[in-house]
């Protein structure tokens, strides 16, 4: 009887442009559910005023850099294990994901004491300072405790990816999600209206309704996983043995990656560092068109991660033209849908960035942001697409390279140039973005170009 993995891998190449679809409408549900949660929480969190905003913003460089090695590694994970089923080696692509669970548990350790007794130095370096920093390291101190059901739960889900399962994730992020959403309000107010039930515990309540909700989905993927056997991946951590080809197959894409993401939350500290010259205001602005900027996305992400997958089980099958036909007609959506939804948000910035706060200088300087940028999404939806492709060939360096040119060679140079030299006002920044994003993409397309010339030329296919 054939398995679940191969029978996808066998549907998945009868149709590829629905295959894209099938991965990524779960994959979107899920993430937006999660971008949901966030915009609730920051909803939340919007009503103990701009420093609160302020606050949790100077935690995002942290759990950025945290996240990115999640996700960096867990790329390498679902690229691996997908290229793994397409050649049909389930005892590798096995293997694979035992690794992922060791790579779990030491990112989890280290990040958690790092978290517990250096966050709030940290927070102080990034610039956070007086109410601002107390507030970030309330938040902080609390969250840090559910830093390994986040990062277990990352790679759990990246195994699934890997094999094709993209629905199970979804409804286990789901469930997590509206439970946060349930907890926040009664850890974070009073409620004296309710009875007054609620905790009145301000951000460190958000914190801890996310450590508990967590918790809750890390437990649920644990008792299907390991208990249940719900995935054509099995684990067999006793017999467990580190495989120096396995963990290269993995880190030679998700190391880059990893770093990639990681140099995007520095990136994200400077900016932070920049804004908070022009006022803590300004930061809270940029937090706000942050969160609007994960509903623009939200597609885009979801067939970019579809987009590794099968990009990944292709490759690895030699199914040359489905290759080729599910990278253009990627690229292609992601293209399209972002100009649609780019043009909506730049017509109604002012109405959704009211949404968060009621304080008319973070409205400004949101609108701002996100009606500039829309510009420049549709070409930023190619490059991240493009991005994933190369994972999925099984090359982690060009996303490494193409993100260190856009963040460290031209936005944040260019705005600590604009900001502090030219003493420019804030939207220079933004400025400074765009120019770094327009770079990305050509020299993204031209590398997807140039890998995919190569492999038709090594099979005699024509693009």
């Amino acid at each position: 009887m054939e398995s679940d993995s191969e029978s996808r891998l066998s549907s998945f190449l009868e149709n590829p442009k629905k295959a894209l679809w099938t991965l990524a409408v779960p994959i979107m549900f899920g993430m937006g559910i999660h971008t949901l949660y966030n915009i609730v929480d920051m909803l939340f969190i919007g009503r103990l005023g701009g420093d609160a905003i302020a606050g949790v913003a100077f935690n995002m460089p942290i759990f950025f850099l945290m996240l990115g090695l999640t996700m960096g590694l867990g790329s390498g994970v679902t690229a691996s294990i997908a290229r793994l089923i397409g050649q049909k080696n389930k005892s590798g692509a096995d293997n694979s994901a035992e690794h992922a669970i060791a790579m779990a548990a030491c990112i989890s350790g280290v990040f958690t004491l790092l978290g517990l007794y250096y966050g709030k130095d940290i927070l102080a370096i990034f610039g956070a300072e007086g109410n601002i920093l107390t507030l970030g390291w309330d938040y902080l101190s609390m969250i840090v405790l559910g830093l390994p059901f986040m990062v277990f739960s990352g790679f759990f889900r990246s195994i699934l990816a890997g094999e094709g399962d993209m629905k199970f994730p979804m409804m286990v992020a789901g469930l997590g999600t509206i439970l946060n959403i349930i907890l926040d309000p009664i850890f974070i107010f009073n409620l004296e209206d309710y009875g007054n039930i609620g905790l009145g515990m301000g951000v460190k309540g958000a914190a801890l309704a996310t450590v508990v909700s967590q918790l809750s989905v890390f437990l649920i993927f644990i008792y299907m996983l390991f208990i249940k056997e719900h995935a054509y991946i099995s684990f067999n951590l006793k017999a467990f043995s580190p495989s120096k080809i396995i963990l290269w197959d993995i880190v030679k894409i998700g190391l880059p990656a990893s770093l990639s993401m990681i140099i995007m939350a520095v990136g994200q500290g400077v900016f932070n560092k920049i804004l908070i010259q022009y006022s803590s205001q300004t930061v809270a602005a940029y937090q706000v068109a942050g969160r609007l900027d994960m509903l623009i996305f939200l597609p885009i992400f979801a067939i970019a991660g579809a987009m590794t997958t099968l990009v990944g089980m292709f490759y690895g099958a030699k199914e040359i033209r489905a290759l080729n036909q599910i990278i253009r007609y990627g690229i292609l959506s992601a293209f399209l849908i972002t100009l649609v939804s780019s043009t909506f948000v730049y017509l109604f910035a002012d109405i959704f960035s009211s949404w968060f706060t009621r304080n008319q200088e973070i409205i400004d300087v949101s609108v701002g942001f996100l009606r500039l940028l829309s510009f420049i999404y549709p070409l930023v939806a190619i490059a991240i697409t493009s991005g994933r492709v190369m994972q999925g060939l099984g090359k982690g360096l060009p996303v490494l390279i193409i993100t260190i040119i856009r963040v460290l060679g031209i936005s944040a140079p260019l705005a600590i140039y604009f900001s502090f030299i030219l003493e420019k006002p804030v939207e220079w920044n933004w400025y400074a973005m765009m120019a770094a994003a327009a770079v990305s993409f050509v020299i993204a397309i031209y590398w997807v170009r140039f890998e995919l010339n190569k492999i038709n030329q090594i099979h005699g296919e024509v693009i």
